[in-house]
């Protein structure tokens, strides 16, 4: 199997949905849909976003069909993968790039297309969305948004390359595309029951008017200012400004680690010493923040990037992978609270670090909104994780107006020291990779069938158990008992 991406068409794209859901009741492998109720629809850069999640820049939002999925399973939210100049084959990416078995360790950044493909990729997930959302009746058709990603540095960010693609997804109508993608859905509008010419000829193709701004550890704080004010003023885009764990200083970091397990994992003072520095963020930060509201736009911050740790066992290629996942949340919720204790709960967070299914409400109640999630994703279950959270989240009552509730925030702090579900626990756990050859399509086998001593059906149990048929599920444990018996 090539570890090369090859995006489909938006007929493949579109074809393959329909087909998948009229033969199997599913798409891309989502078998339950999740769909929004109405309830606690918030407005974010005057835009509707119907549940405060999401899927942060990464493995999620690379092609459509991801973004599909994502949505599908109750995402709302998409930080689309962070393009950059260097793109496609120029960009070398080890393999394997990612090991989530259990805290997360990655060593790719930006996107693996070229730009241009980027761009098609989220032309083609925007117009997918917004038949789907109709279509299936999942949610309103307005009711989710696209976050674009960008970096690394000033001289990129303006470069043609990179403007096109800012322009093209601040208004995407005149691209070859966004006809692709009309001309497809007018020629079959008949494939679909809920939709009509007149909808989709009132498709926005205003697809992102908002912005994460990522730069590379050791970018001095006058270029990250440079860049975001340039994307406030001359771009006209709300503005995040992603932010490195490194803020919180060496000892900080060293100490939270060890007191919580993570001992084993190396780093050095050096990107502590070279990152932006804490008094200077705060500075422009506020400059920042008073610039947006000035052009009537919003800013704020994107917590947090992956934290550059050394590879010392082979875990993964090269001398440097980046840590994410469970041992990123303390650092993550650590700077969260720092930053909102000297903007008084005003400062707008963007929260990413280490957020899952155990802690993600709390996040969400403290005033830290939109969160969005990747490492969980690459565990068992997948984007079925996103259906669990969209649950949970469902009659969540938070608030709009983005004030932090900073007594909360601390108490999140205080507890990701002592967390079950974050710390590092003695026992380690037992590799959950099968050893059996799987088939080259399919290719997943239930870890909890392979780990039974019977090889009990789980998945099936459960799926009659969701379907309230009780008799056939009990029928189906009894049957591999008695076999064995």
């Amino acid at each position: 199997m090539s570890d090369k991406m090859t995006p489909l068409s938006f007929e493949e794209l579109m074809e393959w949905i329909i087909e998948e859901n009229k033969v199997q009741g599913k798409i891309f492998g989502i078998s339950r849909f999740f769909k929004n109720n109405g309830s606690n629809v918030r407005s974010l850069f005057g835009e509707e976003l119907e549940a405060p999640f999401g899927i942060a820049a990464g493995p999620h939002t690379q092609l459509a069909q991801n973004i599909v999925a994502a949505y599908l399973s109750g995402c709302r939210f998409f930080e689309l993968k962070t393009v950059q100049t260097l793109d496609g084959e120029d960009l070398p990416v080890a393999k394997p790039c990612i090991n989530a078995e259990d805290e997360g360790y990655n060593v790719e950044w930006s996107t693996e297309l070229r730009v241009p493909q980027a761009f098609e990729e989220y032309v083609k997930a925007w117009f997918a969305l917004k038949l789907l959302s109709k279509e299936l009746e999942l949610g309103s058709p307005d009711g989710f948004i696209f976050n674009m990603s960008v970096g690394y540095d000033f001289k990129g960010i303006t470069s043609e390359k990179i403007d096109s693609f800012i322009m093209g997804l601040k208004d995407a109508e005149g691209c070859d595309i966004w006809k692709e993608c009309m001309s497809y859905t007018m020629d079959n509008i008949n494939s679909f029951k809920n939709l009509d010419k007149d909808y989709v000829r009132g498709i926005s193709p205003k697809i992102s008017s908002s912005i994460t701004l990522s730069t590379l550890h050791g970018c001095p704080a006058e270029e990250i200012q440079r860049i975001a004010a340039y994307l406030i003023t001359e771009k006209g885009l709300n503005t995040f400004v992603k932010c490195n764990p490194t803020l919180l200083g060496y000892e900080f970091a060293r100490n939270t680690l060890d007191t919580m397990g993570y001992d084993y994992v190396s780093f050095d003072e050096f990107h502590f010493n070279n990152d932006l520095q804490y008094p200077n963020a705060i500075k422009m930060f506020k400059e920042l923040q008073a610039l947006a509201e000035e052009r009537g736009l919003s800013f704020g911050v994107k917590l947090t990037n992956t934290f550059p740790v050394k590879i010392k066992n082979k875990e993964l290629p090269g001398e440097e992978m980046y840590m994410s996942g469970k041992a990123l949340y303390p650092l993550s919720i650590a700077l969260a609270s720092r930053l909102s204790e000297d903007f008084q709960g005003s400062l707008k967070i963007s929260f990413s670090g280490g957020a899952d299914a155990f802690n993600i409400k709390k996040i969400v109640e403290a005033g830290i909104w939109p969160v969005t999630i990747a490492t969980t994703l690459l565990k068992i279950g997948g984007y079925t994780r996103c259906l669990q959270i969209a649950e949970e989240l469902r009659d969540l009552e938070y608030t709009e107006g983005f004030i932090i509730d900073n007594e909360k925030l601390q108490a999140l702090k205080e507890d990701s020291l002592i967390n079950y579900h974050h710390i590092k626990h003695p026992k380690a756990k037992g590799v959950r990779k099968t050893k059996e050859k799987v088939p080259l399509t399919d290719c997943f086998i239930a870890g909890c069938q392979v780990g039974c001593p019977i090889s009990q059906d789980i998945p099936e149990y459960i799926s009659q158990i969701e379907k309230g048929k009780y008799n056939e599920a009990l029928k189906i444990i009894l049957e591999k008992i008695l076999y064995h018996l």
